[in-house]
């Protein structure tokens, strides 16, 4: 079984009364006329690659259902909510997702659908896993620097620098992380806020590592080397249990953009 994932890009103008056709679907299609909503959104599908043509969908055909069915969808709602000037907060955002679903859950043969993401900025994110979407997903990035140095005071300094390479310098070296926090909520519970969700982040987590030596300044670092797998974990510690009726579903922490770790909890 294969899970096939195709990222749509689309624009919205509320004070437009239709979109215009665009020819650049990398950066959006419809195109953004002036100033106006660019939205991204995610389709992920799980099925058996097809031995004729190699695929479990055409990404081409999924591109078609989403802006035939999906993206007049979404501009109705933005225009005639825009019109109101009603707000459209993450309840609004997950009754789209699942309008959303039912235009598509029929178009893709025997190739089940399984998520929808909708990227509301390059990075936050909101997600359905199923059509009844029981339980929505809200990702968020963040980034602080810090330095660290990776060293085993049970090796000697020749066993530290075939083990960690350049990672090992007595002096240190710096990095500039991004930490992806993900936390999973009932639909129907309370009004989800990003700016609270943000607050503890921040509070409990970016200022703990942020602008300091992971190795010195960072107690619960002290006994173990802080690699990214100890961060990641160390920022799951921090932050479970801290978001009330939404839990901590996943940390994701980037230590390069070629090296990640992602910890879920025990």
């Amino acid at each position: 079984m294969h899970r096939l994932a195709r990222h749509v890009r689309f624009s919205i103008n509320p004070f437009l009364p239709e979109e215009g056709t665009g020819f650049n679907s990398y950066a959006s299609r419809p195109p953004g006329e002036g100033l106006s909503l660019f939205l991204e959104l995610c389709v992920e599908l799980v099925g058996e690659v097809e031995p004729a043509t190699g695929f479990v969908v055409n990404v081409l055909d999924i591109d078609q259902a989403v802006r035939q069915f999906v993206v007049p969808l979404f501009g109705r709602r933005i225009r005639a909510d825009f019109r109101e000037r009603r707000h459209i907060g993450f309840p609004g955002v997950v009754e789209l997702l699942k309008s959303g679903w039912g235009q598509l859950a029929d178009k893709f043969g025997t190739a089940g659908l399984s998520r929808l993401s909708l990227a509301l900025n390059p990075f936050s994110k909101i997600a359905i896993d199923g059509e009844d979407c029981k339980m929505i997903y809200y990702s968020e990035k963040f980034e602080f620097a810090a330095m660290h140095k990776l060293w085993n005071e049970d090796f000697s300094a020749e066993r530290n620098v075939e083990v960690f390479g350049k990672c090992a310098n007595p002096a240190g070296h710096g990095h500039n992380y991004v930490v992806e926090v993900t936390v999973r909520a009932r639909q129907g519970g309370s009004d989800f806020r990003a700016g609270g969700f943000e607050k503890i982040v921040d509070d409990e987590f970016i200022k703990l590592v942020d602008h300091k030596n992971l190795n010195v300044d960072v107690a619960e670092l002290g006994k173990s080397n802080p690699t990214v797998e100890n961060i990641t974990f160390l920022a799951w510690q921090r932050l479970a249990g801290k978001f009330g009726e939404a839990s901590l579903h996943c940390v994701t922490v980037w230590e390069t953009d070629k090296t990640y770790c992602s910890y879920y909890g025990a």
